[in-house]
C-alpha cells in the first residue's frame, strides 16, 4: 500500500465521520425549538455526553483487546445509523405532534454508538499513517482537514436543500440524512487497514486483562491535571453547538431582524466556525511545535472566551453581525486547538498497548463528563436567564459562559506544567513530551 492511497482513503474516512455529526449536530436545537421541545435541548446535547462516559472507554477497550478497530467502528456505525434513521422517520410519522419520549429513546441510542467512533477513526488513522512509515503529528491534520470539510458541507446541504418547501435545518430531514451516512462509513470502515488487537497475556493484572490500564494514567500528575482540565474545558464544547442556532432563531421574532441573513440561513453562517478549522487544523504541528502542549491549550481557552464573549455582543443586522463572524472565526482555535493537539498529545505519550483505551479515556473526560455536565449547566442558564420568553436574556448567558471560560483558562496556566520544561528539569520526566 502506497502513501498516496492511504492517505486518500484516511481523507474520504474523515470526510464521512464528520459528515455524519454536521448533518444535525449546529441544527438539531433550532428543529426541536420549532416541535416545541426547546426545553429539552439540553438533554439532547447532554445526551452525547452522558454515553461519551463509557462507550468510548468500552468500544475502545473492545479495540485493543478483542475486535480491529476498523470493525469496531464499522458495528458502531450500523447501530448510529440503524436509530438515527428510526428517529427520523418517527418524526416524519408523528403528524399530530413529536413526543419527547420516542424521539430522545431512539435519538440517545444513535449517538451512544456514534459517539465512540470519533476516537475510533483517530485510532484507524494513526495506525495507518504509522504502517507506512508516516508521522501522525505532521501528517494527520492535514487529513483531519477533510473530516471539517465534510461537516461543513453536510451543514450547507442542511441550510439550503429544502424538502416538501421546508429547510432541513427546520426538518427532521436532518436526521435521516446522517443515518444514511452512517450507513455508507458502516461499510467503508471494513476497507481500512487492519488495527494490532494485542490479546491478553497470563499473569496479567485484573486491570489489565479488562483493558483498564489507561486509567492508570491518573497516576501520573501530568495526565491527571491533563484529564481534569479536558474535562473543565470539555464543558464548553457543546453550548454553542446546543444553543447557538436557536439563539440566532430568536431573533425572528423582531420584525426587523427577522430577514436579515443571520436569522434565515443560521446553519450557514455557523459553518464559518468549521471553516476556521480547516485553516487552524493545520496550524496544529506548528503550535505544537513552537509553544507546547500548554500554550496550545490555553490559546483554546481563551479563544472559548472570545466565542462567547462575541455571541453576547453582537446582532444580526450590521455592524453587530460581524462580531457573530468573528465568534465563529475564533472557534477554530477554540475547538481544534483543545481536541486534535490533545488527541495528538495522549497518542505521543502513551504505549500502543492501550493507546485505544486512553483515546477512549480523552474522550471520556471531554465529550463524556465535562460535555454532559456543561450542556446541563448551560441549560440551567439558559433557562435562568429566561432566554426562551425573553430574548435579551441570551447576552447575559453568552456572558456567564464567557467567565467561565476565562477562570478555567487562569487556573489551567497556574496549575498544569509545560511538559518540555518538566523533561528540561527531571531526568524521570523525559517519556513526557509536547
Amino acid at each position: 500500500m502506497n502513501n498516496k492511497s492511504i492517505t486518500l482513503r484516511l481523507i474520504l474516512m474523515n470526510f464521512l465521520e464528520f459528515a455524519v455529526w454536521g448533518a444535525y449536530l449546529t441544527s438539531l436545537g433550532r428543529y426541536l425549538g420549532n416541535i416545541g421541545l426547546g426545553n429539552q435541548i439540553k438533554w439532547f446535547f447532554a445526551m452525547q455526553g452522558i454515553v461519551s462516559i463509557f462507550m468510548p472507554t468500552l468500544m475502545g477497550i473492545l479495540a485493543d483487546r478483542k475486535i480491529q478497530a476498523q470493525k469496531v467502528l464499522s458495528l458502531c456505525h450500523l447501530f448510529a445509523g440503524i436509530f438515527m434513521l428510526a428517529a427520523g422517520m418517527y418524526c416524519q410519522k408523528s403528524t399530530g405532534g413529536v413526543a419527547f419520549g420516542p424521539l430522545f429513546v431512539f435519538y440517545s441510542i444513535s449517538v451512544a454508538f456514534f459517539m465512540p467512533t470519533i476516537a475510533l477513526v483517530n485510532s484507524v488513522a494513526y495506525n495507518a499513517l504509522e504502517s507506512v512509515g508516516k508521522d501522525p503529528v505532521k501528517d494527520f491534520p492535514p487529513i483531519r482537514v477533510f473530516g471539517t470539510i465534510g461537516f461543513i458541507i453536510s451543514m450547507l446541504c442542511v441550510n439550503w436543500i429544502k424538502i416538501g418547501g421546508t429547510a432541513m435545518q427546520n426538518s427532521y430531514t436532518q436526521l435521516m440524512a446522517s443515518g444514511v451516512l452512517s450507513l455508507i462509513l458502516c461499510a467503508y470502515a471494513l476497507t481500512m487497514p487492519p488495527v494490532p488487537v494485542k490479546k491478553g497475556e497470563s499473569g496479567q493484572s485484573l486491570t489489565e486483562a479488562l483493558g483498564l490500564k489507561a486509567f492508570t494514567l491518573f497516576k501520573d500528575r501530568q495526565f491527571a491535571v491533563f484529564f481534569i482540565f479536558s474535562m473543565l474545558l470539555g464543558a464548553a464544547l457543546q453550548v454553542t453547538n446546543g444553543y447557538a442556532n436557536t439563539f440566532l432563531g430568536s431573533f425572528a421574532a423582531d420584525p426587523s431582524l427577522a430577514n436579515t441573513f443571520a436569522v434565515k440561513n443560521s446553519n450557514a453562517l455557523l459553518s464559518i466556525s468549521q471553516a476556521s478549522e480547516t485553516l487552524c487544523i493545520l496550524l496544529i504541528p506548528f503550535f505544537m511545535k513552537k509553544f507546547g502542549i500548554k500554550n496550545v491549550m490555553l490559546i483554546a481557552m481563551f479563544a472559548w472566551v472570545f466565542r462567547f464573549g462575541f455571541f453576547g455582543l453582537g446582532s444580526p443586522d450590521m455592524p453587530g453581525v460581524i462580531l457573530f463572524i468573528l465568534s465563529c472565526i475564533v472557534y477554530g482555535v477554540a475547538f481544534d486547538f483543545f481536541n486534535i493537539s490533545g488527541s495528538l498529545y495522549v497518542n505521543e505519550n502513551t504505549t500502543t498497548d492501550i493507546r485505544s483505551s486512553a483515546q477512549g479515556l480523552f474522550m471520556l473526560m471531554t465529550n463524556g463528563l465535562g460535555a454532559s455536565i456543561g450542556t446541563l449547566a448551560a441549560g440551567w442558564v439558559v433557562e435562568k436567564c429566561g432566554c426562551f420568553s425573553n430574548p435579551a436574556g441570551w447576552s447575559k448567558a453568552w456572558y456567564i459562559f464567557a467567565a467561565y471560560a476565562l477562570v478555567v483558562g487562569i487556573l489551567f496556566m497556574i496549575m498544569f506544567k509545560d511538559p518540555r520544561k518538566i523533561a528540561k528539569t527531571s531526568p524521570e520526566a523525559g517519556n513526557v513530551q509536547a
